[in-house]
């Protein structure tokens, strides 16, 4: 390789470094080649919703089980939450069965 290819090289990976972003190689399955490209493309992008990708999928891989509390937070944040709701109901004695 020449000097003039090795500096734009390295010109190319300085400007990567600078917005934030390296190059590197993954090992995959041939199918998944357009999955993977797609998905560190999105993963490159400063958006809330490249975020939100990350995090979804950084718990995923973590394999860790959920927080406690997340049927309980679920439920606050319902809208009916605060609407007053009458849910009791008679208590009756039941039917009678024939064995």
């Amino acid at each position: 390789m020449g000097n003039s290819q090795k500096r734009a090289i390295q010109n190319y990976r300085s400007r990567l470094g600078k917005r934030g972003l390296a190059r590197f190689e993954v090992l995959g399955r041939d199918a998944d080649r357009d999955l993977i490209r797609s998905f560190a493309k999105r993963l490159s992008e400063d958006t809330p919703e490249a975020s939100e990708l990350r995090a979804a999928v950084r718990k995923s891989i973590a394999g860790e089980p959920p927080q406690p509390g997340g049927i309980l937070a679920a439920l606050r944040r319902s809208p009916l939450v605060g609407a007053d709701l009458d849910l009791s109901r008679p208590r009756e004695k039941g039917r009678k069965v024939d064995l």
